[in-house]
């Protein structure tokens, strides 16, 4: 049942996101063991991290400074924090707890601005030590049918940020958002590289459905460790359905901790849903209060460059110029792949800013690190080109592949290409054939089907190998329609 379906039959899907994201410190948490991914198992690991008697933990500062960062952007206020021992017992916890933040975290409340404008509310952001890693080898890769488990501690300590979300999700495509947006954030903070197909930033989401108008929350399912933005979506549509079954049938939603299966592409039941009591949690005996000064919070956020919504809205002002709103899917695109500064110097050099985005946003976002390395007076001279009917918008995106390709100045990449504007009367030729050679699409387009411009466009545009302008062939057709 898609979100769609859900709200149709009278039902509000609610949901809130627990993000997991591995700081980009050298070392580790708690010791000085190397925090890097892909090492050969169990290598990276010492005394400390491996919990053995006797070791003693010691913060690393770099991850208080990460963690300011993260809830400075956040919108959080930075507060006195303390830790705390949270009492579990899992193969990958080599200490059997996980020393992480409980009842005074470092950072509370603030928000996300989705791309879309919508607001979600942060609970909290904290810091805590990631687990080790277990394998579960054989059978569906799960451990009740395995043949063995293998255990690696190289993830053990690694220093984690879990930012709490508030409630205030409504469907799978918000859940997504709210993921790219949180993602975008982080790598704009430069405090992690979000990859979630290296585990660095990893989802539970809690899900519950009610009925539309209700103020009550219904019960929630947490579904752990949702590894991709396509697993969080297809999780959230499939847990809400599942959970209306339930409750149209005159059940009850049972709280617990789910599993979600890819493949299958359902959840299944791990365990009940431990509360805090489960945890025993008491405060950590070998650390001290973290208690950042005021000159300390200030300076994190003085260094903190312009985030991912401010500079949306910097690309959407340049792009609204003409009264008509900036394309959101687009702006997300460019701001998210780091190359609105590349479409504000173009439009700061007179380029068309609406068109530069559209540039950046499809050909230049299929390969980002060269676009990020183009020359913005040459993009912006590449835009001017195709806005003045220089270049058709085909054309123009075969010289910005070769821009993006080996550099070069556009005019002299569309001469190398025998890339030439069409002569008016040639043009004007070309359109007068096309309406020759297709009366029955001209009949209709001319009494009012537009869907047949596109037709008669391609039409021209194949008889001219692509040389066309398309703007100047759509005046032609509306002028001789007329």
């Amino acid at each position: 049942m898609t979100e769609n379906g859900s709200a149709a039959r009278g039902w509000e899907t609610v949901v809130g996101l627990e993000v997991h994201c591995e700081l980009s410190t050298v070392t580790k948490l708690f010791c000085s063991c190397p925090n890097a991914f892909g090492s050969e198992p169990n290598t990276n690991v010492c005394p400390v991290c491996l919990g053995l008697p006797g070791s003693l933990p010691v913060l690393n500062a770099r991850a208080v400074e990460f963690a300011m960062r993260i809830g400075t952007a956040l919108g959080s206020s930075v507060e006195a924090s303390v830790f705390h021992r949270k009492n579990y017992f899992y193969p990958d916890m080599p200490k059997d707890y996980q020393i992480s933040q409980y009842d005074a975290p470092i950072n509370v409340g603030g928000h996300i601005e989705l791309a879309d404008g919508t607001l979600v509310g942060i609970v909290r952001a904290h810091i805590e030590e990631d687990t080790g890693k277990t394998t579960h080898v054989g059978g569906g890769g799960r451990i009740h049918d395995a043949d063995y488990s293998l255990v690696d501690y190289n993830r053990a300590g690694v220093p984690l940020v879990e930012i709490v979300s508030a409630p205030d999700i409504r469907s799978a495509e918000q859940a997504r958002s709210y993921v790219t947006e949180l993602r975008a954030i982080l790598v704009a903070t430069g405090t992690s590289d979000g990859r979630m197909e290296e585990g660095s930033l990893r989802v539970d989401a809690n899900i519950s459905v009610r009925r539309a108008g209700d103020a009550e929350y219904g019960t929630r399912s947490e579904v752990k460790n949702l590894n991709s933005l396509r697993s969080l979506g297809r999780a959230v549509d499939y847990e809400a359905a599942r959970q209306i079954g339930i409750l149209e049938a005159g059940g009850t939603v049972a709280q617990e901790t789910r599993h979600w299966n890819e493949e299958e592409g359902r959840t299944s039941s791990l365990r009940s849903k431990e509360e805090a009591y489960d945890y025993r949690y008491f405060t950590e005996p070998d650390l001290v209060p973290l208690v950042p000064s005021a000159e300390e919070v200030a300076a994190v956020a003085a260094a903190l460059g312009p985030l991912p919504a401010a500079r949306r809205h910097r690309l959407a002002e340049l792009v609204a110029a003409d009264g008509a709103p900036a394309p959101v899917d687009q702006l997300a695109t460019v701001v998210g792949l780091g190359l609105d500064d590349l479409v504000a110097a173009a439009a700061g050099a007179g380029a068309d800013a609406r068109l530069a985005l559209a540039r950046a946003s499809n050909e230049a976002a299929n390969r980002p690190d060269e676009a990020r390395a183009l020359d913005p007076a040459a993009f912006a001279e590449l835009v001017k080109l195709e806005a003045a009917g220089k270049l058709s918008a085909t054309q123009s995106k075969s010289v910005l592949a070769a821009m993006l390709e080996d550099g070069g100045e556009p005019a002299q990449i569309a001469t190398r290409l025998g890339f030439e504007a069409l002569d008016p009367a040639e043009l004007e030729a070309a359109v007068d054939a096309a309406i020759a050679a297709h009366p029955a699409e001209w009949d209709r387009y001319r009494q009012g089907d537009a869907k047949v411009a596109q037709f008669l466009l391609g039409a021209v545009m194949r008889s001219t190998r692509g040389r066309a302008n398309g703007k100047a062939v759509a005046a032609l057709l509306e002028a001789r329609r007329n």
